[in-house]
């Protein structure tokens, strides 16, 4: 968690979303969702867009699904319609004077979703070993809580110190390594198993142990959430350059295109997700 700060004066998020199923595959496994929700609706969101915070919260979420055939479609795809079916919940269950800690909402909600993924991988052939990731970002007026499963990623951009942050940790060995000194992101990169995760949402995994975390925001932050095919072609510093092209509040095109488009040029493989939002 980082340390608190003071609530975001603005109370506005601008918002950009962009997948590509690469190249290479005739599928694409990844999705994402933006959703605005209070005590009584629920409004999808679109690519990209700006609101204010003062009518509810939102929810971001990028998924990388995996299995045969097209199991790994319909598993991004389950684990994100349970966030809109689920989270709107937990917001009624405040509004009228539940005291819920952000944690016990977010486990529920992947526990809930892991419990769906893993009876229909268990009741139907074709979605025999189904399995997603899954990196969630809800933005409370002050506060944006994350969880987060898989090798899918949640970067924070501050406006006004330091650099850009992984706030997820990648669930496989080498994300491991990387977080503990003992490799750097390029050999990170190389690494042979850098793909091989330990933790997952359905398939075989047993248990549902999400990272959980929050931030205090202000105005002129930025968080991005992707999935690892967008980080194979584009390493931190150039995710930093391309984020900071366009100062939050200006008219800019789709940035989350740009991250995605970039990557392709760089390789050209994998699906690849990128979901942006700048605090105005």
């Amino acid at each position: 968690m980082s340390h608190p700060r003071p609530p975001a004066s603005a109370a506005s998020l601008k918002w950009f979303g962009w997948t590509d199923p690469g190249k290479v595959r005739p599928n694409n496994e990844d999705a994402f969702l933006g959703l605005q929700f209070d005590s009584k609706e629920v409004h999808h969101l679109g690519k990209l867009g700006e609101a204010s915070m003062h009518h509810g919260d939102f929810a971001f979420a990028v998924s990388d699904g995996m299995g045969g055939a097209s199991a790994g479609e319909y598993a991004s795809r389950i684990a994100l319609e349970k966030i809109i079916a689920l989270l709107p919940r937990s917001f009624r269950r405040h509004a009228v004077g539940w005291e819920t800690d952000f944690v016990d909402v977010l486990t529920e909600l992947f526990g809930e979703i892991h419990g769906a993924l893993t009876h229909l991988g268990r009741s139907y052939e074709e979605c025999a070993g189904m399995e997603t990731t899954l990196s969630l970002c809800w933005f409370t007026p002050d506060r944006m809580y994350f969880g987060h499963i898989g090798d899918s990623r949640i970067y924070y951009l501050p406006a006004r110190e330091g650099g850009i942050r992984q706030l997820s940790h990648d669930d496989t060995h080498v994300g491991w390594l990387l977080r503990n000194g003992k490799i750097n992101e390029r050999e990170a990169r190389a690494h042979p198993r850098r793909n091989v995760l330990q933790k997952a949402l359905g398939g075989s995994n047993q248990f549902v142990d999400p990272q959980a975390g929050a931030v205090a925001f202000e105005t002129g932050d930025i968080f991005l959430l992707c999935t690892d095919g967008l980080v194979h072609g584009l390493y931190e510093t150039h995710l930093v350059e391309l984020l900071r092209s366009t100062p939050p509040g200006q008219p800019a095109a789709n940035l989350a295109h740009r991250l995605v488009e970039e990557s392709l040029d760089k390789d050209p493989r994998d699906n690849r997700t990128a979901m942006v939002i700048q605090v105005l």
